[in-house]
């Protein structure tokens, strides 16, 4: 089983990651997968791990197709593709409003269309060929790739609902997904596997190995109400079936009620979607994403107060 971490670690400088690289390794972690929000950005990090220990496959989760350009995209994953030949996933996906266009003046118009387009470019890109093509969402001119990726990166598409979902089985090399419990990938990983068989699904997953549940409630509560009022993974949650459970926080949280809407969150979702407990415990309940269709889980660590290079350390594969 493939066993997966998000890096950069927080609250460790970057000069220090390839340390926590060589450590998590000898740990009996298989994966680093990079995130890209408002920290470090998606591929540095990975660079520098790939630099540090020749074993650990790497992944973006994610790349967003609006905030590159389609060329730009492709050179930087053709790059560390040939950093690290036949040890690169690239994972790009739609992101969202916020990080599009609240951050990056982009707009943010039409992402399914958009993040096929990317991946039908991304194919032609690194099989060498000359890129002269107008998509439906931009047009590339003239473009060529100088630098060649060997073997060519797979490609993964960040999914949430059917839509993205049976596109990442179709056009991509597979899925990625986040913000849902283990139960939940019940429903999303036939719709990726749809297109055939042999597609890989990565789970990033939230955790918090803490034996104080209330204290990880509380974070959890936070956290969930941040990002689950955010437009795309609102409707993702629509969909699941959560809309009863969630209806009050998302009403609070429309009527500026931010602290409030928190609260509404019940104690039964946040157990779903973050991990929490003694890290063995935390081990067992990831090992239920894999039950249900995950192949490669990759744990997400929220701050316990502890040395995160401690904490990921004991939450390693058992």
């Amino acid at each position: 089983m493939r066993y997966g971490m998000t890096v950069p670690l927080d609250d460790v400088p970057l000069t220090e990651q390839g340390e926590v690289a060589r450590a998590l390794a000898g740990a009996g972690y298989t994966d680093l997968w990079s995130s890209e929000a408002m920290g470090a950005d998606c591929f540095v990090p990975l660079a520098v791990a790939a630099a540090s220990e020749p074993t650990l496959r790497l992944g973006t989760a994610i790349a967003p197709v609006y905030t590159r350009g389609p060329a730009c995209l492709a050179q930087s994953a053709a790059t560390l593709a040939a950093t690290a030949p036949g040890r690169f996933v690239l994972g790009v996906g739609s992101s969202s409003q916020l990080i599009v266009q609240g951050w990056n003046d982009k707009v943010f118009d039409r992402p399914y269309h958009r993040t096929r387009d990317v991946v039908r470019f991304l194919r032609k890109a690194f099989a060498g060929e000359r890129v002269d093509e107008a998509f439906d969402t931009f047009e590339v001119r003239g473009f060529r790739l100088g630098i060649k990726a060997d073997p060519a990166p797979p490609v993964l598409v960040a999914a949430l609902r059917s839509g993205m979902l049976a596109m990442a089985g179709r056009e991509a090399d597979g899925a990625i997904i986040n913000w849902l419990s283990a139960a939940d990938v019940a429903t999303v990983a036939p719709i990726v596997h749809a297109a055939g068989p042999g597609k890989e699904i990565v789970a990033r997953i939230l955790v918090m190995p803490t034996a104080d549940a209330d204290a990880a409630r509380a974070a959890g509560r936070r956290l969930i109400a941040t990002y689950l009022n955010v437009p795309v993974y609102a409707e993702f949650h629509r969909w699941l079936g959560r809309d009863d459970d969630l209806a009050p926080m998302w009403k609070l949280w429309a009527e500026g009620n931010r602290r409030e809407a928190a609260a509404a969150v019940p104690d039964h979702v946040v157990d779903e979607l973050i991990l929490h407990g003694p890290p063995e415990a935390c081990q067992e309940q990831v090992l239920a994403y894999v039950e249900q269709g995950v192949t490669t889980p990759v744990l997400s660590i929220l701050p316990t107060g502890d040395d995160p290079r401690q904490v990921a350390v004991a939450l390693a594969p058992a």
